[in-house]
Order: C-alpha cells, then structure tokens, then sequence
C-alpha cells in the first residue's frame, strides 16, 4: 500500500473522530447555556410570582373564596409561558404546562433541576412561600428545551459533518500527500536505475526543500560511498592475495627447486661421504631459513596492506626503537648497537608495523652495515618536532650508491651476496608511506656507510588511500610516501 493511501486512510478515519469529539463538546456547551438560560427564566418568573402565590395562600387561608379565585387568575395570568402550582397544607393549586400529578418532584428545589415525565423533561425551581397561618410551596415548571429541538438539531449537523468529513478529508489527505511524495517517487526512479555491479554512475540529486527526502538522498550516497570504498578494499585484498600467491610462487620456485635436487642427490646416492652429506644438509638448512624468512615477510607486507584505521592509536616510537635494539644486541652479540632516542616521542600509528620498520631497519643495518673488519657499528636514533618524528639508523658498511638508492625499496631487491628475502626494505617503505611518512637513505655522517632516514607525521594524519605493496611492481615516491602505479 502506497504512503499516500497510508495517509488518507488515516485521516479519514481520524477526522470524523474528532469532529464526533467536536461535536460531543458542543452539545454539552450547547445543552450547558440552554440550561442557564431556562432557569434564569425560571428564576424570574418565580420571583415575579411569589407575591401572587403569597395573596392567593391567604385569601384560601382566610376562607375568602371569591377573593382566592381571583388571585388564582391573577397568578396564573403572571405566570405566563410557565407553569405554576403552589402547594400548602390543604391547598392545590396548579395551571399552565407541568408534569404530570404522577410524576415525582423532588422535596427541595432551589436550584432548577430536571424531572422527567415519560419521555418528555422538564425545569423545575420551587420558592418557600409563607402566608398568616403557615407556609407553602411555589413550584415553577418548563419543558426542557435542551432536550429536545436545539440539541438533536445540533446532533444531526455534527453526524452530518462525521460523514462528509471521512470522504473528504481522506481525499484531501490523500492529494496533498500524493503531492507531497512526488520528491520521493522522483529519487526512487533515480535510485532505481543504479547498479554499483556495472556501473559508476551515482545519484545525482539537487536539494529539493522537503528535508526527509533531502536526509534519505544523502544517506543513499553514502550508503554508496560505503560500498564502493568496501568494494575497493575487496578488490585491493583479492588483488593482494594474488599478488602474495604470485610473489611467493615466483621467488619459492628456485629454493624449492634447489632443496629438491639436494633430496634427489641424498636420496639416489645413500653412500655419499659424510663431509658431501653434511654439505647438502646445510645448504637444505639454509633454503629453509630462507622460505621461511621470505614467507613471514610476505605475510608482514599483506598485513600491512589490509590494516584498517581502527588498528590505529598512539604509539611511542622511542619505546619500540628501545626493544628493537635490545633486540638486535641478543642476536648479535657481537654487534655495537646504540640507541639516541628522548623519551616519550610519540606517533598516531600502527604498532606493530612501526615494530616490524624499526626491526628491518637494525635488522639489514647488521647485515650489510659492517666495517672492513667485519664489525657491526649502529647507530639508531629517534627524535621528535614539533610536527613530525625522525628515525635514523646509522652504519660503518660500504653505502649506498646514489643510483640504487630508490631501487633498494624494491620488492625481492638483494645486495650482492644477500641471502634474505629482499622484502624488509620494501616493509619498511610500505610503513613509512601507511603512516603517511617517508623514508629515504643517505650517506651517514662521516661519509663511511649508509644511513636510512624515515619521517612520519606527529599527528593523527589516518590510511592513506592506496596500499598496493604487494601489486604490481610496488616502487615508491620517497616525497609523498606513496606507491607509484604500475604502468
């Protein structure tokens, strides 16, 4: 059923409702002033009668019959529309239009009440009259107008009113809403026709000064803004999954490929020499160290892609680059790592990602930051502005050259002589550009090795838009910290 048939129905049957209520008001107002207006007549009358009452009671009390019969004309000439009998002790006197003699009166009146006489009703007043040898009673009687032809007159108007208001004011109703509506009807059509399956087109509405209708426009585009950003992320999660399927199938096949000939060669020859056998189990031992390493790196870079905003809080860099140090003097004992950080220096970000940057950053600091003695010397240090916080990593190895410094962020890029996965660089490229940051690398103060800068805002700055490091070539614009697209 239509919102406008809704509307007119409902009018329709509440309408004659309140017109019923209306005229249940009038009537008892109506019936009210009737009242008032008879028994001040009432009241008048008894008043201008009551001497008359008075001089007939006497003339009867004195046995002066011819007197009492012209007092009676008298009171009853006075009387006029009304009608009048007095009572006393051993006199009845009545004339002019009353109940009947069956009907009940009540002992006191003085105010005007009603009695009934069969169907038909009746004002009543009665006045104490006193005479010589005793008092009487006047009783003053009439018809009770508000009974009968102005009360069921304005019955009949108010019903008439009930019917003819049901129809029409549910008619009426039903147009203006059907009016009303049209703003709604438009905007279904218009909605009607989107699919955000097939097609980019999106609600195009101008404000059309009815505000529900304005408010359920908006919330449509939003309801679509939603979807079409949840179907973003999807596409971006399907497009990582295959891309971390196509990355680990591409970088798993030489290892795997390696460590089944090492198999095949233990396997074929049971009499190998122990040193030949040791030899095979070690470089078997190395492949795997190395799928695993590349494994939990792919998934580190997948996890950095579909972080979602509510992961995000305050995070004290200096803390984390503590743990990352300490971290790296338990695995190389040997190394001398140092760490240059304020207290409480803190980010709007990732935790877990900033723990991963920081422990790649130390991580291939050890790894290809060593002296010519072999030595591992690292420097970290963290330092916070007013709005951005910098992380440095500092080593005493061979550098960076200058034309491989935007290449080393390269997802599967290695150093000569690397064994690891060649993603850790690319994570911590991946961390700087999803807190908004950035991340470069340098000569490091005194010319000897290299050092990795990254800076990331102080502020709550959110996700970035784009978070594809897992697709496509995933190169990155070390000024914007974002992904570059493929081309």
């Amino acid at each position: 059923m239509r919102l406008s048939t809704r509307i007119g129905l409902a009018v329709g049957c509440t309408v004659p409702l309140l017109v019923l209520a209306a005229g249940w008001l009038l009537l008892h107002l109506v019936a009210r002033d009737l009242h008032r207006a008879e028994d001040q007549h009432l009241r008048q009358r008894a008043t201008a009668l009551a001497p008359q009452a008075r001089s007939l009671l006497r003339a009867t009390a004195n046995d002066r019959s011819k007197a009492a019969d012209t007092r009676e004309r008298q009171l009853f000439s006075a009387a006029l529309d009304v009608g009048v009998r007095v009572t006393a002790a051993d006199a009845d006197f009545r004339g002019g239009p009353q109940p009947g003699p069956a009907t009940p009166l009540p002992a006191h009146a003085t105010a005007p009440v009603t009695v009934h006489d069969g169907a038909r009703g009746w004002r009543v007043l009665s006045r104490p009259v006193r005479a010589a040898d005793g008092t009487g009673t006047l009783w003053v009687f009439a018809p009770d107008t508000a009974d009968r032809t102005q009360l069921q007159l304005v019955r009949r108007r108010v019903l008439l009113a009930a019917l003819l208001a049901a129809p029409l004011s549910g008619l009426l109703a039903w147009g203006l809403a059907a009016g009303a509506g049209a703003p709604l009807r438009r905007l279904t059509r218009r909605t009607a026709g989107l699919d955000p399956r097939i097609s980019t087109a999106r609600l195009d509405h101008r404000p059309t000064g009815v505000s529900e209708v304005d408010e359920l426009a908006s919330t449509v585009r939003t309801v679509l803004a939603r979807y079409d950003e949840q179907a973003a992320r999807t596409a971006e999660a399907l497009d990582t999954a295959r891309s971390f399927s196509s990355a680990a199938a591409h970088e798993l096949r030489t290892p795997l490929m390696s460590m089944g000939t090492n198999l095949d060669i233990l396997a074929g020859h049971p009499s190998l020499p122990a040193a030949d056998r040791d030899e095979i189990v070690a470089d078997l031992r190395g492949e795997h160290a190395r799928l695993l390493n590349l494994l939990v790196m792919l998934r580190a870079l997948g996890r950095g892609d579909l972080v979602e905003a509510e992961s995000l809080g305050a995070v004290d860099v200096s803390e984390l680059a503590e743990a990352a140090v300490a971290g790296a003097r338990r695995a190389a004992p040997d190394a001398d790592v140092r760490l240059d950080a304020a207290p409480g220096v803190t980010v709007h970000g990732w935790e877990p990602g900033l723990r991963m940057l920081l422990d790649n950053l130390v991580g291939n600091a050890l790894a290809h930051g060593r002296d010519d003695r072999g030595r591992a010397v690292v420097r970290v240090g963290v330092h916070g502005g007013p709005d951005r916080v910098t992380v440095t990593v500092d080593d005493q190895g061979p550098g960076v050259p200058p034309d491989a410094r935007e290449a080393v962020f390269e997802r599967f890029r290695r150093g000569p002589g690397s064994d690891g996965s060649g993603l850790g660089l690319t994570l911590v490229a991946q961390q700087a550009a999803l807190h908004r940051g950035s991340v470069s690398v340098s000569d490091a103060p005194g010319e000897t090795g290299a050092r990795f800068e990254v800076r990331l805002p102080s502020g709550d700055g959110g996700l970035p838009g784009r978070r594809d490091w897992l697709i496509g070539t995933a190169g990155t614009n070390r000024s914007q910290g974002f992904p570059k697209k493929p081309s």
